[in-house]
């Protein structure tokens, strides 16, 4: 499939949400009805859209951030947070209303659980996007995840059709996805949790397929190519009717927060550097590594060494 030119002036552009993490660490994650005494509390800077964007700055890459942030006192520090990060943010507008906020429970294993309010991110409309046309057109690509309204989504997958810019899309959380959409993304990114439900929504013989028949399924419903992320063991690729199941490298979670914004920010950085998919894969596979052996989303986003050093030392050990 192609793959973008230019890759050294042309930015990745994220349109998504962009949240405040409340995050409570706790033996194990409670059941309902269950109360439970926490051993910590921290407050970080996230939202899947923010994360990812994030995840691009520290690896080096231009990026701009489409998004928007509420009138409440998270508002300014988030999007300051943003820019400190080295993420562009002339598209961050504020909007009366709170901010996105995320709850979310981690246990000693490394499991967590999330609610998300959108707050502000409900204010990204396709009238928004029609305001920055011109930052997607630009793009090298576009990164786009669920936490904004559908009817953005689809305006944003009609923009990249019509301005020729690739579309990844992490397609959290799951929900209902036309047709349309699905034959406009360039590359489809589920985790194996979202990957069963979208396979249900195509064909309900689909539950419980193997991974690849999965994969094939999506790229038979239009995409153009699928990173099926499976945690741990890595990403299964399957693009130009070719599969291949990439490693994970094998590390000690404390936090898999964010761990798939991880990929897919250093998956699209790859690609724009001029990896072919199958490097871009281990390369992201590698950012996720490290992520999850930090606490927190955007804390937890590695820096091009750390990547570079870890995938080196994996050669070295194998």
């Amino acid at each position: 499939m192609r793959q973008p030119v230019s890759s050294e002036q042309k930015p990745i552009v994220v349109v998504g949400s962009i949240n405040v993490d409340f995050v409570a660490t706790a033996p194990r994650i409670p059941v309902a009805g269950e109360t439970i005494t926490g051993e910590n509390f921290q407050l970080h800077f996230g939202g899947k859209g923010a994360n990812q964007a994030v995840a691009v700055a520290r690896l080096g890459h231009p990026v701009q951030m489409i998004g928007m942030v509420g009138s409440d006192s998270f508002g300014a520090q988030v999007r300051a947070g943003l820019q400190q990060a080295g993420v562009g943010v002339d598209a961050v507008h504020t909007v009366e209303d709170s901010s996105g906020i995320a709850a979310i429970t981690v246990s000693n294993a490394g499991e967590n659980t999330i609610v998300v309010v959108p707050g502000a991110n409900a204010h990204v409309t396709p009238e928004y996007l029609d305001r920055h046309r011109d930052v997607i057109r630009g793009a090298g690509m576009v990164l786009a995840q669920l936490e904004v309204p559908m009817a953005t989504i689809e305006h944003l997958a009609e923009l990249c059709r019509q301005y020729e810019v690739p579309l990844i899309l992490d397609p959290a959380p799951a929900v209902p996805l036309s047709p349309e959409i699905l034959s406009r993304i360039g590359w489809f990114t589920p985790n194996e949790t979202e990957a069963e439900f979208f396979a249900g929504q195509i064909d309900p013989v689909l539950s419980g397929a193997l991974p690849e028949r999965v994969a094939r399924a999506f790229v038979d419903a239009g995409v153009g190519a699928v990173a099926l992320k499976r945690g741990p063991q890595g990403v299964l690729l399957l693009v130009d009717g070719s599969s291949k199941m990439i490693p994970a490298p094998q590390v000690d979670a404390v936090d898999t927060t964010a761990a798939g914004d991880a990929f897919n920010g250093a998956f699209a950085t790859g690609l724009m550097l001029g990896m072919n998919p199958y490097e871009a894969g281990r390369f992201a596979c590698g950012a996720a590594a490290i992520s999850v052996t930090r606490r927190g989303a955007q804390p937890s986003m590695p820096a091009r060494a750390e990547v570079d050093d870890l995938l080196r030392e994996m050669n070295m050990q194998s």
